[in-house]
């Protein structure tokens, strides 16, 4: 009797999924990440191999937090302020 209630059925097996299936999920799932992405991708096809390639921005937003900022060179400033200021005071009595 308790193998009539719980043995008397077998597994569902898994349905192989078709070529058209897995390549329109593949398309799906491709189209979602572009969706989400700021700056969209462009696409290269190659018509002698039927692929393509994603030509992508240089950095991800996702990348940009993973990395350390980039350090700023700041330019060492050839004359100080009081040089600039006093060429200034120059100028301006040359020119009355």
């Amino acid at each position: 009797m308790l193998k009539f209630l719980f043995g008397g059925r077998k597994p569902a097996e898994a349905k192989p999924e078709t070529q058209r299936e897995a390549f329109a999920r593949l398309v799906g799932d491709l189209n979602e990440a572009i969706v989400a992405l700021p700056e969209k991708p462009k696409f290269v096809i190659d018509p002698e191999t039927g692929g393509f390639e994603l030509v992508l921005p240089e950095q991800l937003p996702d990348e940009a937090l993973a990395l350390p900022a980039p350090e700023v060179e700041v330019p060492e400033l050839e004359e100080s302020v009081e040089e600039v200021a006093e060429e200034a005071a120059e100028k301006d009595t040359a020119a009355a």
